[in-house]
């Protein structure tokens, strides 16, 4: 399958990395290959064998901007950075069924989660964390990390984390525990809602085939 080569250019934001890796088959599927090495150019904006479409390689955690505000019409990222992302000028049409993960919250064997006191969570997902605790009637003080969570707990700076795992394999290395899971995550492709209205007929194309590559 490929897309109209007539319409309107498209951009797509991706990030380096195990997603983008899974990501450049479903790509393929509908026509769209890097023209060079996505993983090792040190270029932002790479050309594809479609014409107009580029892909645009930016942080994971810079995706949904990139979407929201119309710097690409699409991208792809982990639904745990959709969690953490306010933004409202999406749409997430498509779970990829890659990058499959579980959110969790963790911490030392037989810690209390419900016990007096203010707990301290360490987490890079304040928000997804802050509205975990708030369901469940429970304050705690959140401490912004952007990695080596599984320490906090250790070195006596948090009580617990909330943090991305997919076979837990860091946190009995580090003699942590699951608690309660909070949340499966896998990669989704996410929309701008503009261009979803002025380029209908590309993205609804691309999001079809995209949709029937996962499913096979």
């Amino acid at each position: 399958m490929s897309l109209p080569s007539n319409s309107q250019s498209l951009a797509i934001a991706l990030t380096k990395g195990r997603i983008l890796k899974d990501t450049l088959p479903l790509l393929a599927a509908v026509g769209i290959v890097p023209t060079e090495d996505a993983e090792t150019t040190r270029k932002l904006r790479v050309d594809t064998t479609q014409e107009g479409v580029q892909l645009l390689l930016v942080r994971a955690s810079d995706v949904p901007a990139y979407v929201e505000y119309g710097g690409a019409d699409m991208g792809v990222t982990g639904k745990d950075v959709l969690l953490e992302h306010s933004g409202r000028g999406l749409y997430e049409p498509l779970d990829l069924d890659i990058g499959k993960c579980q959110l969790v919250l963790a911490g030392k064997k037989g810690a209390n989660v419900s016990g007096e006191g203010l707990l301290r969570v360490a987490t890079k997902y304040p928000e997804v964390t802050r509205r975990y605790f708030d369901e469940r009637g429970q304050q705690v003080e959140i401490i912004k990390l952007y990695g080596s969570m599984e320490l906090a707990p250790l070195v006596g700076m948090a009580d617990l984390i909330v943090d991305i795992m997919e076979t837990g394999a860091t946190l009995l290395a580090n003699d942590l525990e699951v608690i309660e899971p909070i949340c499966d995550i896998s990669s989704r492709l996410i929309v701008n809602k503009a261009s979803m209205k002025m380029k209908h007929e590309k993205i609804h194309q691309l999001i079809s085939g995209i949709s029937l590559a996962v499913t096979q």
